[in-house]
């Protein structure tokens, strides 16, 4: 099994302490949003929303965080190539699948008959 770099290496000891002081960001964030809860609503999601903004930056400038925002480049990216199916398509096979429920609900209903009116032959 051949490991890269970034996956062999523990994480540094600077990002450690990026990655606890954007923690520490957003749960400093959190307590203030309910420490002033006579605030305006607005005022108090605006400055959580720039907290967790600057956790993020903070969290991104380690390795791990350029990894996670490599991969989510990289699963856009894979997102774009995908054929998705057209209307028509998706249509026709939605009612093949509810055509298939009803077919099975019915046989699974004729097998419940059938045994309900098996076991009643066999204990009168």
């Amino acid at each position: 099994m051949n490991l890269t770099k970034s996956e062999t290496q523990a994480i540094s000891r600077t990002d450690t302490f990026k990655l606890l002081g954007a923690g520490a960001i957003v749960l400093i964030a959190l307590i203030a949003f309910y420490v002033f809860a006579n605030h305006s609503v607005l005022a108090r999601v605006v400055g959580l929303l720039a907290a967790a903004g600057a956790a993020v930056t903070v969290a991104l400038q380690t390795v791990p965080g350029a990894e996670t925002l490599e991969f989510l480049q990289g699963s856009r990216s894979e997102l774009r190539k995908v054929v998705w199916p057209t209307r028509a398509e998706t249509t026709q096979t939605t009612l093949i699948v509810i055509a298939m429920v009803v077919v099975m609900g019915l046989l699974l209903w004729l097998l419940d008959v059938a045994l309900f009116w098996l076991v009643r032959l066999v204990t009168g």
